[in-house]
């Protein structure tokens, strides 16, 4: 008889040795500092302000951001491992990816000389944590709508306005606002950096406000709240770009990387509960023996563990485009939409694996199932990705 030989383990092309350790790193770092508080944090609606510092203290804050600025030189593949990494963990309470992954690299592509020595190395530490402030309470994916107003006042900008569903609004002290500097569409959105103070309990800057902690379906860990601004004064030197009417095209030109970020997080969420469902179907009994012997649910771990290689290649994809810069709006928008939608139906599938067990919070394949549903909504809705996508057909 020929050899019966165990399936390989898929390792991601972009998974070199250098990103590998990152990931062992990442994983260490989940294990001891997060997963071991997830309740807690889920209780107070946000990570200790600790979490952050002991991130930032072992090298995985700004890790793509080049070592001049206090960062840690790599690249987006060493972001992806650490994106990878929380995942797996079941972690969705630590707002990493838009600090890192799309914050920093909002000040890193279109922020001076002298912003970028001001604010990556206190962002590369924990010192200082970001938020990107886009979504309104009646403006959410179009972002041509903003009502957020930045009025010239001599050497500062006015900002008026609300924001809404921001992630990292408690502990942030630097907050990247979309505002609208003058004109209708894009060609009047700008980018308006404001430093806003250490944390939800400081003063802050005069004018800002922190609103009400926002009570999610899931993620409940996570740090999300409304944002409001009346007659807060910015400096004019906190403009992202060297003029206004940029902050449209910044955007987009920043998306794809956002949402690839988000695709990273949705196949590493998937695998994760693939694994649990399996480990619990050799565990648990029903009628004298594993559930797993029993055709339907072998059935369905074949077709989700299928499902979830398949969005692994896919995504591996994507991320060799974005490391040689090829990475395209259409291409970000499929990652996004579809990978998201395979993450949703595999964790639902994994879930009834486990019965009603799946059903209570304290098992971790309910919240994985509970923070999934929003991941087709942020970054753009799937429905909007899907119109990106037929519009270069």
């Amino acid at each position: 008889m020929p050899e019966i030989l165990a399936p390989p383990t898929y390792v991601s092309p972009w998974m070199a040795e250098e990103v590998a350790d990152v990931a062992t790193l990442a994983r260490t770092f989940f294990e001891r500092e997060v997963t071991p508080h997830v309740e807690r944090f889920s209780e107070q609606h946000q990570v200790d302000r600790e979490t952050w510092l002991a991130a930032g203290a072992a090298g995985l804050l700004c890790i793509s951001v080049p070592e001049e600025y206090g960062g840690g030189g790599g690249t987006f593949a060493h972001e992806a491992a650490v994106m990878w990494e929380q995942g797996r963990a079941g972690d969705d309470a630590l707002g990493y990816s838009v600090h890192s992954s799309i914050v920093a690299h909002y000040l890193l592509n279109y922020g001076s000389e002298e912003q970028k020595q001001r604010w990556l190395p206190r962002m590369a530490t924990g010192e200082l944590i970001g938020a990107i402030a886009m979504t309104e309470p009646s403006t959410g994916s179009d972002l041509q709508r903003i009502r957020t107003t930045a009025r010239r006042d001599g050497d500062h900008y006015v900002v008026n306005g609300s924001k809404t569903f921001i992630t990292n609004s408690s502990h942030a002290g630097l907050v990247l606002i979309v505002a609208r500097t003058g004109g209708e569409g894009a060609q009047g959105v700008s980018l308006v950096v404001a430093e806003v103070g250490g944390g939800a309990e400081s003063p802050g800057l005069e004018g800002f406000e922190r609103g009400r902690v926002l009570h999610k379906i899931g993620q409940h860990g996570q740090d999300t709240r409304e944002l409001s601004f009346t007659d807060m004064r910015v400096p004019v030197a906190n403009l992202l770009g060297d003029a206004e009417g940029q902050g449209f095209y910044q955007l987009m030109l920043q998306l794809p990387q956002e949402r690839l970020a988000i695709a990273v997080g949705a196949v590493a969420s998937a695998d994760r509960a693939v694994e649990l469902a399996i480990a619990y179907s050799k565990e648990r009994e029903a009628f004298g023996k594993p559930i797993g012997h029993f055709q339907n649910t072998r059935f369905t771990l074949a077709e989700v563990s299928t499902d979830v290689l398949a969005a692994r290649t896919f995504l591996d994809y994507c991320i060799g485009l974005h490391l040689e810069g090829r990475l395209d709006a259409a291409t970000a928008s499929r990652a996004k939409y579809w990978t998201t939608d395979v993450q949703c139906d595999v964790i639902d599938r994994c879930l009834q694996v486990f019965g009603g067990y799946g059903y209570m919070m304290e098992y971790p394949i309910a919240r994985m199932y509970a923070g999934a549903r929003v991941q087709k909504i942020y970054g753009g809705t799937n429905e909007i990705m899907k119109e990106l996508i037929s519009r270069t057909l």
